[in-house]
């Protein structure tokens, strides 16, 4: 056939139709426009471009009633500068770029995102479509919604991997040097001139060495993903009302195991029981029948959750800034890990214990400012309040039996006994001191960073404690099992950083002195030492995915907040 003179007069008829409707300002611009010349397309697509960006612009995105942009408003912006040309297809072809756009959307998972965020459905049709009938090919409609989608979704594409899509923390919320809009504009113009499109990408993502294993480790998890969806059961529920809806879903979540019928009738408590342990026995666990927490986890840990999980990962990872200090301490709270990273070499490694559940150890920056050998230890209001009140209220000798003194504002030591502890049910008007020595439940060393929360890096008099494989069991600070270790390295940093004219006030060899001695002693930090502590629950090693327990419930709730539909 000769599409260079091809004639369809009941088409031109039609299509006449179609720009009289389109050419009103509240009417959804016509998605069928047939063009008889190839070499007409792209001015023809240029109008239905425009009319589509108009439609969208004043409906909340929406092209029509099954298809809405992400981002109308910089698509529009990128369009107008460049007169709403077709960007991805010319004379009824696709360039190779869209190609490769196509590829990377349909693929990615493996940048720890999601196809459907960037219209792969819909493209995935409209490609099938224009490559296959060729009637559907002289639609200008369908190539030019096909080059809005395409644009949209890569302005989806370079924000998820450039900022990620939880909410901006109050922790570090790097400032781009470019507003959004210029900043995708900036770099799909790059793009169209340079024709790389991985190296843009790639170009957006973080630098961090934790970001680059994970995503590596993408590849090998996706080919062994069970791609199964189970019925994702929430939990713990508020209320009465909520207890009869956590029946049902877990009813159904256990009849996609083969543990019990999913009818319209609930079941009861026998019945549920009996369910649950035929599902505790299949997967090795205590067949106690009962529908807690252990059991939540376990069924919600399936392979599709654990993406979302990478996916949470690699987002928090865009939360961090741009460029990482050349030396810092790093604290993962799920992995119970401390790591001093140096150039990107790994100085040193340390087991931690952290926060209960009940008493999290927060996320947050801050630098180490100053250690002390032999520490005092300064009871935190909320452990007074939740623990001493109640035991002194018992019995006064409470606290000496536990090694604390209670003092006034003047630091004086006081008898517990001579309080009414009665009268007091929230707080109380002393200090609770526990000495400095072996027994002290900071141990031997202390390392203080400034944060709102009373929190520091410690040892600890409970070292046995650190041979547990879950070791969420402290009152919010980080127990150190490595402590000495990493006070020898803070002053070898001072001491390598040292200028012409500084006098250092302390040297490894003083800390191991003073130890020795059992002296209480505090040394100012010169170099201060970046520390974050952050909350990571996977992350890549030697090529594969490993996870770590959500403790604290911050993927659930990340999860449930933004990858609910996913």
């Amino acid at each position: 056939m000769d599409y260079h003179r091809r004639t369809y007069p009941f088409l031109s008829l039609l299509s006449l139709v179609f720009l009289i409707l389109a050419c009103s300002n509240n009417t959804e611009p016509s998605v069928s426009k047939i063009v008889t010349d190839p070499e007409q397309m792209d001015a023809t697509a240029a109008e239905q471009i425009k009319a589509m960006l108009d439609y969208a612009l004043k409906n909340n995105g929406r092209i029509d009633d099954s298809t809405k942009m992400s981002l109308p408003a910089i698509t529009n912006q990128f369009y107008t500068k460049h007169s709403f040309e077709p960007t991805w297809s010319h004379d009824e072809k696709w360039d190779p770029l869209a190609d490769s756009l196509f590829t990377v959307i349909e693929k990615a998972e493996y940048y720890g995102l999601f196809p459907k965020d960037y219209h792969y459905k819909q493209l995935l049709s409209l490609r099938n479509i224009l490559q296959k009938d060729s009637l559907k090919r002289m639609d200008a409609g369908l190539w030019s919604k096909s080059d809005l989608l395409l644009t949209d979704g890569l302005f989806n594409m370079l924000q998820d991997l450039k900022k990620g899509r939880l909410m901006p923390d109050s922790i570090s919320n790097p400032a781009d040097s470019l507003p959004a809009d210029n900043l995708y504009i900036t770099h799909l113009e790059e793009l169209l001139k340079k024709k790389t499109l991985t190296v843009v990408l790639n170009s957006l993502e973080p630098k961090h060495r934790g970001y680059r294993e994970l995503k590596n480790a993408i590849p090998a998890f996706l080919d062994s993903m069970d791609r199964r969806v189970y019925t994702y059961v929430s939990y713990p529920y508020k209320d009465s009302a909520d207890s009869v809806k956590f029946i049902r879903v877990l009813q159904k979540r256990l009849s996609e195991s083969g543990c019990i019928d999913m009818g319209t009738k609930r079941p009861d408590s026998a019945q549920l029981a009996m369910a649950i342990k035929k599902y505790q026995k299949q997967k090795g666990l205590t067949a106690d029948g009962k529908a807690g927490t252990s059991l939540i986890r376990t069924l919600n840990t399936s392979d599709v959750e654990r993406f979302k999980r990478i996916a949470i990962t690699l987002d928090r990872y865009k939360q961090l800034p741009a460029e990482m200090p050349d030396r810092y301490v790093w604290v993962n709270l799920p992995g119970y890990y401390l790591q001093v990273w140096d150039h990107d070499t790994l100085a040193l490694e340390s087991r931690t214990i952290i926060g209960k559940p009940a008493t999290r150890t927060p996320v947050l920056n801050s630098f180490i400012t100053d250690m002390v050998t032999y520490p005092t230890w300064t009871v935190p209001t909320s452990i007074i309040a939740k623990e001493m009140l109640p035991g002194l209220k018992r019995n006064p000798g409470y606290l000496a039996r536990k090694g604390l003194r209670l003092l006034n504002a003047k630091g004086e030591a006081i008898n517990p006994g001579s309080i009414n502890w009665s009268k007091y049910s929230r707080g109380i008007p002393f200090r609770i001191q526990q000495g400095s020595g072996d027994g002290n439940a900071l141990g031997i060393f202390k390392f203080n960073f400034g944060n709102k929360y009373a929190v520091y890096l410690h040892d600890t008099n409970q070292r046995y404690l650190f041979k547990n494989a879950a070791r969420a069991l402290s009152h919010g600070c980080v127990r150190v099992q490595e402590w000495e270790k990493l006070a020898y390295y803070i002053a070898r940093n001072d001491s390598i950083n040292a200028r012409p004219g500084d006098s250092l006030r302390y040297t490894t060899d003083s800390i191991r002195n003073w130890i020795g001695a059992k002296r209480h002693l505090r040394m100012d930090v010169k170099n201060k030492v970046p520390l974050f502590i952050r909350y990571f629950s996977c992350e890549g090693k030697n090529g594969k995915v490993r996870f770590y327990d959500d403790i604290y419930g911050e993927d659930k709730a990340m999860r449930e907040k933004y990858f609910a539909d996913r």
